[in-house]
């Protein structure tokens, strides 16, 4: 191999490209990003960076000793991929040919577009995303989170702190279901109201109340009105797998990969958001939006790439961790499927605490609060998870 071309110039594309060095790559390498900032950490946004204790240079994730020597080509993106012949074709209308390729071109928040072009309308997935946001982070203003995902909560959180009215809207009667199971995301939203955060769950939308350029308020369907000076949209990702439409590469919708990140063509990983990995514990491919698979997937990926004889490895279970009013969540494993959730140390209520995740016999999910070095026991000893059928769920008090 001579040419190894990355697109994307995020976690992944960084971590991919020091894999590649790491493992002994000596040939021409071409990272491509959409982008004019090189790669930088993308979690402090919604909190560190939101509330100005780190600034834009302390994001930045290359250091001295990379030595990478690799060619960037920032600013542009690129908008097409011939797969049979690996060549990245390029905004500008240039193009790179390589004899391998590695996609991590991310995810992209998912838009309203009843709200588009709306001047107090914020997303939050980049730096420039967050520097808008954050000069309207007023005490004594009214902010809408809509989405209690984890993104939405953290928002929901900086703004708290910093004085303003927070209401957050979610569709589903509890937030953060989809991660941590019922019981464990009443705890989280719990957390919320005591901090002064007006939660609205199991909400519907009835209708934007829009001036020129911003918004001033929703009614909700149950005929609720709740006035607003600023809006952050926070309800999930879509893959940035567009530019792969007639590619050749399987997307659904992410970019279709084996255990180790292989494509269904030769010569061609996916690794980060972007890329639905095969879980062979549980069965199907997943999209692991988190910063510690973007991390330590790349190098799985990348020795695919290099050498087409290499073993496949277990892959760790997911992690993900949020910072919200003060207190550190922690999550590991997949809680889909789980019969019980026992509560290891501590007290849900003092949202300090460590719950563990059960199907069986087996641990398949940990989450922690407050509890870093315990979880940290926890998540090193996590079974494989499945998605077979479960009863329903009950929350387990064990004795500490």
């Amino acid at each position: 191999m001579q040419t190894l071309a990355i697109v994307g110039a995020s976690l992944a594309g960084l971590s991919a490209a020091r894999a590649a060095r790491a493992q002994g790559f000596t040939g021409r390498l071409v990272i491509i990003g959409d982008e004019h900032h090189r790669p930088y950490d993308r979690p402090p946004l919604s909190k560190d960076f939101l509330l100005g204790t780190v600034t834009s240079e302390d994001l930045l994730l290359e250091t001295d000793d990379d030595g990478l020597q690799a060619e960037w080509l920032l600013g542009g993106g690129a908008v097409g991929l011939d797969a049979a012949s690996r060549t990245v074709r390029l905004r500008d209308g240039s193009s790179v040919s390589a004899d391998g390729i590695v996609v991590a071109t991310g995810a992209r928040a998912r838009k309203l577009p009843a709200l588009e072009g709306l001047d107090n309308v914020f997303y939050l997935r980049t730096i420039a995303d967050a520097q808008g946001l954050a000069s309207r982070l007023v005490p004594g203003a009214r902010m809408t989170v809509i989405g209690a995902g984890f993104i939405g909560a953290e928002v929901a959180s900086a703004a708290a702190s910093r004085g303003m009215e927070v209401t957050m809207i979610n569709n589903a009667p509890v937030p953060f279901t989809a991660q941590l199971g019922r019981d464990m995301g009443d705890v989280v939203a719990r957390l919320h109201l005591a901090k002064g955060v007006n939660l609205i769950c199991g909400a519907v939308i009835q209708e934007f109340h829009t001036g020129e350029d911003a918004v001033s308020g929703l009614t909700l369907a149950d005929g609720r009105h709740l006035e607003t000076d600023v809006v952050v949209v926070g309800i999930g990702a879509e893959p940035n797998t567009e530019w792969l439409s007639d590619s050749g590469l399987e997307l659904n919708p992410g970019v279709v990969c084996d255990a180790m990140g292989r494509t269904n063509v030769p010569g061609i990983v996916a690794v980060g958001d972007c890329a639905a990995w095969f879980d062979p514990a549980a069965g199907i491919h997943r999209r692991v939006e988190h910063w510690t698979g973007a991390l330590e997937r790349a190098a799985l990926a990348v020795q695919a790439l290099l050498d087409s004889n290499a073993p496949e490895q277990p892959l760790k279970p997911p992690y993900f961790w949020s910072d919200q009013h003060g207190v550190k969540i922690q999550f590991a494993g997949h809680s889909a499927g789980y019969d019980r959730v026992e509560i290891e140390t501590g007290d849900p209520q003092e949202h300090s605490f460590v719950a563990v995740y059960y199907r069986g016999d087996d641990a398949v999910a940990v989450l922690g609060m407050n509890q870093p070095r315990l979880f940290t026991k926890w998540r090193r000893s996590l079974a494989p998870s499945t998605v077979e059928p479960a009863a329903k769920p009950t929350l387990v008090l064990a004795a500490t």
